[in-house]
């Protein structure tokens, strides 16, 4: 597997060319998004002008006015950056990740199953999912899956209005190893202690009815960063060996964002919210840009390079 310097100069140097073209190309689209946006937010005021007397009666239209605008808007947004992201995707993303493997696959419009995300057992069930970006393959003799998620709840107020809430969104990986685990363990960001102190947040954890009993470990630098809950404290010690916690720990600092992970079954689930569609190109930033390129590689290659770090764990867990 490639790491992450090495895709850097693929980017670079293998799609350079491709990514000019689709440089041209967003730039006109920049360009058509602006002149759409002006007008479109003429239309807009000249239409709220003309009810003026009418908002004048009854302000809350002024808010329903205000909240189709940003709707249709971004409708309108994803309209015009349709083909533009389908052509990077297939362009950009795709030899990128065919780089990391060649054996692995890329579909821009599926991913990861419903079905699996609550196998997980990381987030409650979701009432709606969607996401995109899958990718599926073997690498070293690791089945592995990924993509971008994005899980939803619905919840109807006492009048029957309906309204949805995140539950995660960001990127989705499942493994699956040779070992099946007896118990059920999940390692979860720890924001009680982080947020009400040692003493609260303690408190906190061991009273969350809704997961199973509490495992300390003994690594303070792990234990500031997560919480551990299992059915099995014997094999969460065992699965969460120093080296482990170490290199999830390296895991979590790299990507920057909350990381969830669970052990189940012979699947490890590993979720990490990010607040934005990971592989979605940017139309009012360069392609060009080494901050943008980095952001696509490093997202791929943390993603693929967990599994390749988990590995090393592969012969200790067959050894149980």
């Amino acid at each position: 597997m490639k790491n992450a310097s090495e895709l850097t100069d693929f980017y670079y140097k293998t799609l350079y060319p491709t990514l000019q073209e689709l440089e041209e190309d967003r730039k006109h689209l920049r360009h058509r998004i602006v002149v759409v946006g002006i007008i479109y937010s003429l239309v807009v005021v000249l239409i709220a002008f003309s009810l003026s007397s009418f908002i004048a009666q009854s302000p809350d239209f002024l808010f329903f006015i205000g909240f189709g605008y940003f709707a249709l808007g971004a409708i309108i947004y994803k309209f015009l950056i349709k083909d533009y992201t389908t052509e990077f995707k297939q362009s950009v993303i795709k030899p990128l990740i065919h780089a990391i493997d060649d054996k692995l696959s890329y579909n821009s419009n599926h991913h990861v199953t419903e079905h699996i995300f609550t196998r997980s057992d990381l987030f409650s069930e979701p009432d709606r999912m969607n996401g995109n970006d899958y990718v599926r393959g073997n690498i070293d003799g690791t089945k592995i899956e990924f993509s971008d998620i994005h899980a939803e709840k619905r919840h109807k107020n006492s009048k029957g209005q309906e309204s949805w809430s995140t539950i995660f969104k960001g990127l989705f990986i499942v493994a699956e190893f040779n070992k099946n685990f007896h118990g059920k363990t999940l390692v979860l960001p720890d924001t009680a202690q982080s947020t009400f102190g040692n003493l609260i947040g303690n408190w906190l954890q061991s009273n969350n009815f809704s997961r199973d009993e509490l495992v300390k470990m003994d690594d303070n630098n792990f234990e500031k960063e997560f919480v551990v809950y299992s059915s099995d404290q014997i094999e969460a010690r065992y699965i969460l060996s120093h080296s482990l916690m170490k290199k999830l720990l390296d895991f979590k600092n790299k990507s920057e964002h909350p990381v969830y992970i669970s052990f189940i079954g012979n699947h490890i689930h590993m979720a990490v919210y990010y607040d934005k569609d990971l592989f979605e190109p940017s139309v009012f930033r360069s392609l060009l840009e080494y901050k943008i390129a980095m952001e696509y590689v490093k997202t791929l290659h943390l993603a693929i390079s967990i599994v390749d770090e988990l590995k090393l764990n592969q012969k200790l867990w067959s050894k149980q």
